[in-house]
């Protein structure tokens, strides 16, 4: 296992490396979300390594365990611990099963803090890590996403997928990380609002979060052996997450201008069947081959009603997109914050 240097402890008090908010207020809450599906046997060992590495911690803290419909005593065993620590654990029970993603979505719902940090519950995550995720982010991060350098997984079917799959979305997306498939990350709060997770995406928010204007970077963190049952992924998800992948290109960049995808695609087969027909008639005019010999014909028809129908299709995702942000008040853009003399707007209310 590699040593990672620690970062200076932040303080209250504000020297060395203070934990600071967007207002540049010390004193933040850090809420650390956890979803647990089947993790019974990890329980007791997982809130003691918290309960050491955050009872010293400097900043006000909470845990917020989701049970995402567990079938073995994990309940059990996290109640017992929430009555425990009432005053820093939470336990939000989902009612069956909805996966990783819809239960750190409900994670973060319910978390209260300034600061949020999702970890996996295998034991595989050190909660030590969680200090210096945080001191990273009083440095002025917004988004700090840890690097699982020396990964403790079975290299083919876990770490060589992975490896392949983070340098794809790096390309695709924009966003150059080492390690998306990493749980433990820290996100100051305000970079999470805004968008709602669905499928299998907890693995892109840092995307969206640079999509929104945030600054990232990356640390190293330590990774563990799994210590109790087996993991809950294979190399089935790949074929997921280059689906999701093609989602959150599309929401990230085109989300206000569909009729460019649409568009795109339909000008591409108008062009195959302008291409079609040309080589129709060339075979008609110098080849003597009759329209009826070859399929171009078919492939010129069907290109141009395709390219019809996506630009129609282009069209209709627009007017659906006016809709979309219209009837909900939202904008197309977001404000970090407004410097100057307060006043009013047009709409009547204050700028600031």
């Amino acid at each position: 296992m590699q040593n990672v240097p620690v970062s200076p402890r932040v303080t209250a008090a504000g020297s060395e490396s203070p934990l600071l908010n967007k207002d540049g207020q010390t004193g933040s809450m850090v809420s650390v979300v956890i979803p647990m599906y089947d993790e019974a046997e990890s329980v007791d060992a997982l809130c003691e390594q918290l309960s050491e590495a955050l009872t010293t911690a400097p900043w006000r803290w909470e845990i917020v365990f989701v049970n995402d419909g567990s079938s073995d005593e994990t309940v059990a065993k996290l109640t017992d611990q929430v009555q425990r620590f009432p005053e820093n654990f939470r336990l939000v029970d989902l009612q069956r099963n909805f996966g990783q993603t819809a239960a750190l979505m409900a994670g973060i719902d319910h978390a209260r803090g300034d600061i949020i940090v999702p970890m996996d519950g295998d034991l595989q995550n050190d909660p030590q890590d969680i200090v210096r995720l945080v001191a990273k982010i009083g440095e002025g991060f917004d988004v700090v996403s840890g690097w699982r350098r020396n990964r403790q997984d079975a290299s083919f079917r876990r770490v060589l997928p992975s490896r392949i799959a983070n340098k794809l979305i790096s390309v695709i997306s924009g966003v150059h990380l080492h390690d998306y498939g990493c749980s433990l990350k820290a996100y100051r709060r305000d970079v999470l609002s805004g968008f709602r997770l669905y499928g299998e995406m907890h693995r892109f928010v840092p995307i969206f979060a640079r999509w929104q204007g945030a600054k990232i970077t990356e640390m190293v963190v330590n990774h563990h052996p799994r210590r109790f049952g087996t993991s809950k992924y294979g190399l089935e998800r790949i074929f997921k997450v280059l689906l999701d992948l093609l989602l959150v290109k599309f929401l990230t960049q085109y989300d206000t201008k569909p009729i460019y995808v649409f568009g795109g695609v339909g000008a591409l087969f108008f062009a195959l069947s302008g291409l079609a027909t040309i080589y129709a008639v060339w075979l008609k005019l110098f080849s003597k081959v009759s329209f009826i010999q070859t399929p171009l014909p078919l492939m010129a028809m069907f290109g141009a009603m395709t390219g019809i129908m996506c630009i129609l299709l282009g069209l209709l995702a627009e007017v659906l997109v006016r809709i979309y942000f219209e009837s909900q008040g939202k904008t197309q853009y977001a404000v970090r914050s407004v410097i100057g003399q307060s006043g009013e707007a047009p709409d009547g209310k204050r700028t600031a």
